[in-house]
């Protein structure tokens, strides 16, 4: 009897069957926005860009930013997709993720636009559930967290948006988000929440790669601003949140 398929082996050194990425097209350090739709805004800070995959809703390019070979890698939204395109970089050689999104705010007071730095992931989701015991905690690279902060402060020194980090809350589910909900995690102290870095910390936990999130605010659930009236303020809070990512990156030689 066949002993069965061993997902942790096969599919190494090929081209990846998710994120459509092969060995020897990406580089050390990936930007993990959700939305392949903003990957373009990666490239804007790129020169050398060269369009690698576009396969399901993960769209990768890479380019220079500082002589450094960034890569650009949407996850779409939620865990399950995510975990799919850590697993699928960390087996491409990639060492560093970063992810760069939307997040909305769950303390009065933090305003669309903001850059909102994760020092760790409540796991409202199934998917690390799957991998880890439930205690297992979901937080990123230390030394990538703290640069994230800083080069977010240097941004924006003199403009019109706040640097806050704190825990956030990792959910798998938008709709679901009530009112009732969004309370118990305000009282619980957590900053932000968003869809994805629970997955992406555990994930590259446990392959041993590093990990971090900075977030522009889209939207504040406790104060009552709503994504549908971010309008530019998103826009360039996803701009600086890249632009931070990017300086980190060269940083700390990711």
């Amino acid at each position: 009897m066949s002993a069965g398929v061993d997902k942790s082996q096969v599919g190494r050194d090929v081209r990846q069957f998710h994120i459509g990425v092969a060995p020897g097209e990406v580089g050390t350090v990936a930007l993990l926005p959700g939305d392949p739709f903003r990957v373009p805004l990666v490239a804007e800070f790129l020169t050398d860009v060269r369009d690698v995959a576009h396969n399901r809703e993960h769209r990768t390019v890479t380019g220079l930013y500082k002589g450094k070979l960034i890569t650009a890698t949407s996850t779409g939204m939620g865990c399950p997709s995510t975990a799919i395109a850590v697993e699928e970089l960390v087996r491409v050689g990639v060492t560093s993720v970063i992810r760069v999104g939307s997040s909305a705010g769950l303390q009065p007071g933090v305003r669309p636009g903001d850059l909102l730095v994760s020092e760790g992931s409540l796991r409202n989701d199934g998917t690390t559930a799957a991998y880890v015991h439930h205690g297992y905690p979901a937080v990123p690279d230390l030394e990538l967290t703290l640069e994230l902060r800083r080069a977010a402060e240097r941004l924006a020194a003199g403009k019109d948006y706040a640097v806050r980090s704190g825990l956030n809350v990792s959910s798998d589910a938008f709709y679901a988000e009530t009112p009732e909900v969004v309370a118990e995690f305000s009282r619980l102290g957590m900053l932000n929440m968003e869809m994805e870095s629970s997955a992406m910390y555990v994930v590259a936990r446990l392959r041993g790669i590093r990990a971090g999130m900075i977030c522009s605010c889209s939207s504040n659930l406790v104060d009552g601003a709503s994504v549908y009236d971010a309008g530019r303020r998103l826009h360039d809070g996803w701009m600086a949140s890249i632009e931070a990512a990017l300086e980190a990156a060269v940083t700390l030689d990711l």
